[in-house]
């Protein structure tokens, strides 16, 4: 049986643990992320400040000398990876403008597993965020699906169908065929 511990020793793909999103507005987000896309809060919201704390020193060291006070909630997913929610009160989180700048570097978005994927865009797009990109086929004819909406918040999510090593097991087959 795999643990964390073979695991770090372990060759091979990495899990990933969690990722950090930013928000304009932390307790509507952390309800959004739980209502919307079904995410469990783990924790907080709590305050994280620039202070002499373990804590405190930790974020200041991580987020730089503008940094002084933010709050911060912990979720997960259903497959058990973590998202936190960060909202920012000095310096004060800004919403990008209405543009995805995927030419920047940074995560550009996050995906989540949706395979009742029309339902999951239309509320998105119905409790304030967007969709992008309607639901698409990856491969014409085949039962994977993608979109991509936004979040109220400015955080671009794609929505897939299917688990992502499936699709890429299926279209790498799809084109193995047609070559």
């Amino acid at each position: 049986m795999r643990t964390e511990e073979t695991d770090a020793a372990a060759p091979g793909p990495r899990r990933l643990s969690h990722v950090g999103i930013t928000v304009t507005d932390l307790d509507a987000a952390v309800a959004w992320y739980q209502e919307v896309l079904g995410f469990e809060l783990l924790s907080g919201p709590d305050a994280l400040m620039a202070d002499d704390s373990d804590g405190g020193v930790g974020a200041a060291k991580v987020f730089g000398p503008r940094f002084r006070r933010a709050r911060a909630a912990h979720l997960c997913t259903g497959d058990g990876v973590g998202v936190e929610l960060f909202q920012f009160a000095e310096p004060a989180t800004e919403l990008r403008p209405d543009t995805f700048e995927y030419w920047k570097t940074g995560v550009s978005h996050i995906c989540v597993l949706a395979p009742d994927i029309e339902r999951v865009a239309a509320r998105i797009a119905a409790t304030g965020g967007r969709v992008r990109v309607p639901v698409r086929e990856v491969v014409p004819g085949g039962p994977y699906r993608w979109c991509y909406c936004e979040d109220p918040f400015g955080v671009v999510v794609e929505l897939w169908s299917h688990r992502h090593e499936e699709v890429f097991a299926h279209t790498h087959a799809h084109e193995q065929e047609r070559s």
